[in-house]
């Protein structure tokens, strides 16, 4: 039934999409399976055209050049089980040997004919034979072989063919036809040859009674029924005649040495018999080719070893692992030697044979890892140095490579015990040798630390600009497949990022950047100090220091033989150029616990100078004193020389602004915008901390809306707010009074990152918040508030008319009087540049003040970066 149920679907989707449809071989052949009322009937409701599909099946049948198998797969017994998940880890089963081979099932059970017949082929009773006459007369006569062993062909006597082979016949009939018809030839070839029964018994796939060739042999036997199942024999199958045994097929001579002299030619009545399987052996491990074998009595080790293909090249032969049971007791462990040819082994039934793969680690040789042209294991010999490896510094190392600093990792007596050799490359390699010792590691750093200032340093610039194109698309490839790929192997942290975004700072994100170059000191260093850290104990002092303060690369390295001041020095790669010179400070703690401080001169000749460090020191560089990096401060808009500007720790608003040739006379002193790097930084803060707390009340409030608690604000007006807020920029004003500041009464420090945005004169007067049309007014002096709040077309409904308040231009917020701002006493006085806001009514807002204080932060965040962006 479930072919009928495939074939059905087949035939509906190609008849759907008006497509020929053309079965297969397999199907046509499954298809005549079925009684002729069921294919009639599925032929009718699909509109299949059942005379063509037999026309179409005798033709592919009587193809000559047809590639159709005679032998498909066996369908999967484990068909219906549920889909087994492609991600899960799957573990390769060990399969008898030459099961595979046979394991099909026949298409159909009629004898192939498109076999040559052989010349020694024995003519018997059923056999057609086809006679055509050329010469005086032409005619074609297709005549069979009676049961009596005759063959009569017309117009001539009957003649005894049986028993003849195919050429004897045909010189028979020829001579036969000369001599008898004067003038007359004849051309003699088999039509149709006749049909064997041979019954196939035992451990088949599908035992029965097949009709087959009077060609076919034993193995056309196996695949008619499917083969062997598996746990048939292949080594001991029996072909039976009248009783009698007349030939054991092993399958093995077959498989292994292509040797078929015992796979016979059957006749009709043959039984074909399948015992059990005998005694197996099952090998694993470093052989080319593991598997279950079957064992005859007498097979040796060498037969064995000819079975799985030989040992693979990386197989450890001297000590192969065998697990044997004894009497169907208890399983033991004997350990046999391969490498002799005569191994003291003789394979017995249920031995698993294990065989491991050689140690990985490469001895006698030197390592060289790093920043080199070649790296990898190359020979050690007696008298070895570093300059026997690496001879020139342009055509040897890379041009990222570090001449200061280099390792070599060596091994001591004790197995995983290391000791670290420090040296300087370019002396090694221009006359102070460095000898190497069998299995030494030499590490060779890049003088980056950070992949993209490496890239940065060593870019070609000696490129054309479609080279230079395609190098950046190149890149933006990688990054575009490498971010797929962190996309599938991270999806569960993907998605949690995805619902609760994180906010990080601009450090955070730059660290988020970072990525190591390649042959950084702290990549190559990891697993040195993993093993330095491993090996501490309390009787041996971890061989580690630490590296702070004015240095290239800080962090920890490892102690080398002598090491001292200037050594950790370079391994930290340098000074800075804000280093202090005359000495460094030196941190120890001694066996009592007690911390120690000490100086080390870096003044050659000096007391103290350059001491030895230990493990577990750290060498801090100082900085200099009353050191500052310079930084940079920006001015924009009204000045007479606007730009970027260095100054130093310490100078003034004014100070910058005096060297930028002061304020044009377009300047509106009074509405200068100044940011703060810091104060933007303690907004984000403030924005991400609101928005938390909007989270936890939009759950609060739904919680009581699923309880019947009315709430004013609709969820997608909460949630609109959330997203507005998520959107908000940080704009980080300090809000200044610059006309004291040019007057002297007032003095700001400048810090790094300093901007001061001086727009020019206002003309207008801007209303936000809830009115019907926000909107911007022409500045007419002694207008009130509540005067432009009507040109903006009024207040909405759920406004707060007793807390409007004003954004001077200048940041400052001023908040007429609440009793009564109307009074003119009590009005604020309104100037150019000036922003009007209308709030919400907390009564739409559930009274809570957090909805206030996120649409008052929209508010003043707007109006900041609305004057900013129109400078």
């Amino acid at each position: 039934m479930s072919f009928k149920r495939i074939f059905a679907a087949t035939m509906l989707v190609f008849s759907a999409v008006s497509i020929a449809f053309t079965p297969t071989a397999q199907q046509i052949e499954q298809f005549k399976k079925l009684p002729k009322s069921q294919q009639q009937a599925l032929a009718k409701q699909y509109g299949f055209d059942l005379s063509a599909l037999s026309k179409s099946s005798f033709s592919n049948s009587t193809d000559m050049n047809s590639n159709t198998p005679s032998v498909y797969p066996r369908q999967s017994e484990h068909s219906n089980e549920a889909e087994v998940d492609p991600m899960a880890p799957k573990e390769p089963k060990l399969k008898p040997f030459g099961y595979e081979l046979f394991a099909g099932e026949p298409t159909s059970f009629a004898p192939n004919e498109m076999r040559s017949v052989p010349s020694d082929y024995i003519i018997s009773s059923g056999d057609a034979i086809t006679i055509s006459f050329y010469g005086k007369e032409t005619a074609t006569h297709t005549v069979t072989v009676d049961r009596e062993g005759r063959l009569s062909i017309p117009d001539f006597a009957p003649i005894n063919v049986v028993g003849l082979t195919y050429s004897e016949l045909k010189h028979l009939i020829e001579n036969k036809i000369k001599s008898e018809a004067i003038g007359l030839n004849a051309f003699v070839s088999i039509a149709e040859l006749r049909s064997i029964q041979v019954l196939v018994v035992g451990e088949a796939y599908r035992p029965g009674s097949y009709t087959l060739s009077p060609l076919s042999n034993v193995t056309h036997a196996l695949f008619a029924s499917g083969g062997p199942t598996q746990i048939a024999s292949l080594r001991n199958i029996e072909v039976k005649r009248q009783g009698q045994t007349v030939s054991v097929l092993d399958l093995y001579d077959l498989l292994l040495r292509g040797d078929s002299s015992n796979d016979v030619t059957l006749q009709s009545g043959d039984v074909v018999f399948l015992p059990s399987v005998g005694p197996q052996v099952t090998v694993t491990g470093q052989v080319k080719r593991p598997g279950i074998f079957e064992m005859k009595q007498g097979d040796t080790a060498k037969e064995l070893i000819h079975m799985f293909g030989g040992f693979a090249e990386d197989a450890f032969i001297e000590n192969v692992q065998v697990n044997r049971i004894f009497n169907n007791k208890a399983k033991s462990v004997t350990s046999i030697d391969f490498s002799d040819n005569s191994a003291d082994y003789t394979p017995r039934g249920g031995d698993e044979i294990n065989v491991q793969a050689i140690n990985d680690e490469i001895v006698n040789s030197v390592t060289l890892i790093g920043a080199v042209a070649r790296p990898g294991y190359y020979e050690w010999y007696e008298g070895a140095t570093l300059d026997s490896y690496i001879t020139s510094l342009k055509t040897d190392l890379l041009p990222q490579a570090d001449l200061s600093y280099a390792i070599v990792v060596r091994e001591k007596e004790l197995p995983g015990q290391i000791e670290v050799l420090q040296f300087v490359l370019s002396e090694a390699l221009s006359g102070v040798p460095v000898p190497l010792e069998r299995n030494d590691e030499v590490y060779i750093f890049s003088r980056f630390n950070s992949l993209l200032e490496e890239e940065k340093a060593l870019e070609n610039l000696a490129i054309t600009a479609e080279e230079r194109e395609l190098q950046e698309k190149v890149k933006l490839w990688h990054l575009y497949e490498r971010r797929q790929f962190d996309k599938k192997v991270t999806f569960d942290e993907a998605i949690s990022k995805a619902k609760n975004p994180p906010t990080t700072t601009e450090q955070e994100e730059e660290l988020a950047d970072y990525t190591p170059a390649v042959f950084s000191r702290e990549n190559l260093l990891a697993p040195v100090l993993s093993k330095l850290d491993y090996q501490a104990s309390t009787v041996k002092q971890n061989l580690t220091i630490n590296v702070t303060g004015q240095v290239r690369f800080p962090g920890q390295y490892p102690v080398s033989r002598d090491m001292s001041t200037i050594d950790a020095i370079r391994a930290a790669g340098g000074l800075l150029e804000s280093a202090y010179t005359e000495f460094a400070e030196v941190t120890r703690i001694n066996d009592k616990g007690e911390v120690l401080h000490a100086k080390s001169s870096l003044i050659k000749g000096a007391d103290q100078y350059n001491i030895k460090l230990i493990g577990r020191d750290t060498l801090n560089i100082l900085m200099q004193p009353n050191w500052q990096d310079s930084f940079k401060v920006s001015l924009i808009g009204e000045v007479r020389f606007p730009g970027e500007y260095v100054v130093k720790r310490g100078d003034t608003l004014i100070d910058v602004l005096n060297r930028a040739g002061g304020i044009t006379k377009y300047a509106d002193e009074n509405a200068a915008i100044f940011t703060r790097e810091s104060i933007r930084e303690q907004e984000r803060e403030q924005l991400s901390r609101l928005s938390d707390e909007l989270r936890k009340d939009m759950a609060a409030r739904s919680f009581q809306k699923s309880i019947g608690v009315n709430n004013s604000l609709s969820y997608n007006e909460t949630d609109k707010l959330l997203r507005d807020l998520a959107k908000a920029e940080a704009v980080g004003r300090l809000v200044i009074d610059l006309p004291s500041i040019l007057s002297r009464s007032d003095s700001l420090t400048l810090q790094k990152g300093d901007k001061l945005y001086l727009p020019g004169k206002q003309d207008s007067i801007s209303i936000i918040g809830e009115v019907n049309y926000s909107s911007s007014h022409l500045f007419k002096a002694g207008r009130t508030i509540d005067e432009y709040i009507s040109l903006s077309g009024g207040i909405r409904d759920r406004a707060d008319e007793d807390k409007v308040y004003v954004i001077k231009a200048n940041g400052e917020v001023q908040i007429p009087n609440r009793g009564s701002w109307f009074a003119v006493n009590n009005r604020v006085e309104l100037e150019a540049g000036d922003t009007i806001v209308v709030p919400m009514d907390s009564s739409h807002m559930d009274n809570l003040t957090l909805w206030s204080t996120a649409t008052q932060i929209f508010y003043q965040l707007g109006v900041g970066i609305a004057a900013i962006a129109a400078l």
